[in-house]
């Protein structure tokens, strides 16, 4: 998906769920987008080291819970994924991949 393609769901979810006007949307949209890239690049250099999996846990979530503000279902999906390999003690590729998966869209988006 391009970038235009998830500014447009982005903004259509927010005119939806929370009834914002387009001016509204514009002011928030920097600071949405910069929470997103600071949980995103938190939960890429947590998966690059031997972290605790409770942290890896804690960031998908927040990670999800950002990509759900912002009506971007499929990408939670990926972070919930995240989310539950750090409620396991298993440290995998999987994980990694998961990770590297969702920067390559959420750096289209930010």
């Amino acid at each position: 998906m391009h970038r235009s393609d998830y500014l447009e769901i982005i903004r259509e979810h927010l005119r939806s769920a929370y009834l914002l006007s387009d001016e509204k949307i514009d002011s928030i949209m920097p600071r949405f987008l910069e929470t997103l890239s600071s949980w995103m690049s938190k939960l890429e250099k947590l998966a690059d080291t031997d972290t605790d999996q409770e942290e890896i846990n804690r960031a998908g979530h927040a990670l999800k819970g950002a990509l759900l503000n912002l009506g971007l279902k499929d990408l939670a999906d990926k972070a919930f994924l995240i989310e539950q390999h750090g409620r396991s003690s298993i440290r995998n590729v999987e994980c990694k991949t998961i990770v590297t998966e969702l920067k390559e869209e959420i750096t289209k988006i930010c």
